[in-house]
């Protein structure tokens, strides 16, 4: 099955691609934009409610999550419909761009056009328009539309 097809196969919007052993954890809570890439072996955890936007890329291996069970499990009550499984709506705008390994913490919202960089742990809200990275991540830089054409323009003069 190719990419497009899994994604179609898994009622995921038009331009939709999802790579290999990825996996959405309750799909029925999951909301997806158009031309939405999903990386091999992501795990997409919608149980709290996960939207993103379109034509964002979530990279290989990323983690992204809507609970947390730290709770139930430290009072020994990790079982199903515990009230100390905590469930929160993690967003991620338009035209994002989560680089692979990265986990995404429950709650968090990141916003248009940012990017979070490789193996960068995602803990609190990401503004729009910006570049974040490390553990716990924080904001790199600004990322403007004029960032975006001089990178264009930076691509371009180096195609044949």
């Amino acid at each position: 099955m190719t990419d497009d097809e899994r994604a179609a196969y898994l009622g995921l919007p038009e331009g939709c691609r999802i790579r290999e052993n990825a996996k959405i954890i309750a799909p029925e809570n999951f909301k997806c934009g158009q031309y939405v890439w999903i990386g091999e072996g992501a795990i997409l955890d919608a149980s709290g409610g996960l939207e993103i936007g379109e034509h964002t890329t979530i990279g290989s291996y990323c983690l992204i999550w809507t609970h947390a069970s730290h709770l139930a499990n430290l009072t020994l009550n990790n079982i199903m419909g515990s009230q100390l499984i905590l469930r929160k709506p993690t967003k991620i705008g338009n035209g994002c761009v989560i680089w692979g390994h990265s986990v995404i913490y429950s709650g968090v919202t990141i916003g248009d056009k940012s990017v979070v960089l490789p193996m960068s742990v995602v803990t609190k809200d990401i503004p729009g328009h910006c570049i974040v990275a490390g553990a716990s991540a924080k904001k790199i830089r600004d990322l403007t539309e004029e960032d975006i054409q001089k990178e264009i323009s930076r691509v371009e003069k180096k195609r044949p």
